[in-house]
C-alpha cells in the first residue's frame, strides 16, 4: 500500500522529487556528501559509502569464480571479463576489441601516433607509461627482471621473455614467408626485411642503411675503429667475428 506523508506527498511522488533533486546536482555541481578522511565530496550518500572502503580496506564485493574481492562493484564487473572473455570496447579504425577502456585508449595511439610519455634524459617518447618506465632503466643501469634459471638480469620484460626461450627452446615467432622461427618478436621483425628488401637501420655518420641492427652495429666499427675480436694465437684484432674466424685458418691450415 502506498504511503502518504504528512505534507500530503505520496511515496511515488516523493521518489520522483528526490531523484530529480539528486539529478539536478549534475547541473549545479552540488556535492553535499564529504569524506571525513580525505575531504573528497560526492553527489550521493551511497557513493560516499562505497568510497570509504578505500580508507577502511574493506573489499565486500567477491568474484564468484575466483573469490578475488574488490572495494567497488564496478571493479568487480570489469574483473569478471577475465572469466567471461567479454571485450565490449571496439577500435573504430581496425575493429580490434578490448576488455577495458584504458586498453582501447592506449591501442588507439597505434593509429594516431601519439606518444605522450617523455624521457627527461634523452627526449625519447613512448605510447605507454610502462614503456617509459622500462626505458629509464637504460639510463639508471637498473636490471630489475631476473631469470629464475640462470640468474641473468634484464632491463626489459621483453628481454627476459626472449632470454627464457634459451632455456625452454621455444621459438614462438614464425616467418610466414619461409617458416623460419625466432625466440623474440624483434628478431622476426628484422628477419622480415630479408623478404621485403627494407633497410630501416641507418648509420648516423655516413647514412648507409642496413636490414638489421646487428649489421649496423658491426658497420659502426668502421667509424669508431673498434676491433673487439682478438686472435688468441697472434693477438691480431678484428671488427667482427667472421673476419676473426677466417683469419684463424692461417694458424690451423684449414681451407
Amino acid at each position: 500500500m502506498e504511503r502518504t506523508y504528512s505534507c500530503g506527498v505520496s511515496d511515488k511522488t516523493f521518489s520522483k522529487t528526490y531523484n530529480l533533486k539528486v539529478h539536478q546536482r549534475v547541473h549545479t555541481g552540488e556535492r553535499p556528501y564529504r569524506c571525513d578522511v580525505c575531504n573528497k565530496t560526492f553527489t550521493k550518500s551511497c557513493h560516499l559509502k562505497v568510497h570509504q572502503h578505500v580508507h577502511t580496506g574493506e573489499h565486500p564485493y567477491r568474484c564468484g569464480v575466483c573469490n578475488k574481492t574488490f572495494s567497488y562493484t564496478s571493479h568487480l564487473k570489469i574483473h569478471q571479463r577475465v572469466h567471461t572473455g567479454e571485450r565490449p570496447y571496439c577500435c573504430n579504425v581496425c575493429n580490434k576489441t578490448f576488455s577495458y577502456t584504458s586498453q582501447l585508449k592506449v591501442h588507439q595511439r597505434v593509429h594516431t601516433g601519439e606518444h605522450p610519455y617523455h624521457c627527461d634524459e634523452c627526449n625519447k617518447t613512448f605510447s605507454k607509461a610502462s614503456h617509459l618506465k622500462e626505458h629509464q632503466h637504460t639510463h639508471t643501469g637498473e636490471h630489475p627482471y631476473h631469470c629464475d634459471v640462470c640468474n641473468k638480469t634484464f632491463s626489459y620484460t621483453s628481454q627476459l621473455k626472449a632470454h627464457q626461450c634459451v632455456h625452454t627452446g621455444e621459438r614462438p615467432y614464425c616467418c610466414d614467408e619461409c617458416n623460419k622461427t625466432f625466440s623474440a618478436k624483434s628478431h622476426l621483425k628484422e628477419h622480415l626485411c630479408i623478404h621485403t628488401g627494407e633497410r630501416p637501420y641507418r648509420c648516423k655518420v655516413c647514412n648507409r642503411t642496413f636490414s638489421n641492427t646487428g649489421s649496423l652495429k658491426i658497420h659502426h666499427r668502421i667509424h669508431t675503429g673498434e676491433r673487439p675480436y682478438r686472435c688468441k694465437v697472434c693477438n691480431k684484432t678484428f671488427s667482427n667475428m667472421s673476419n676473426l674466424k677466417a683469419h684463424q685458418y692461417v694458424h690451423t691450415g684449414e681451407c
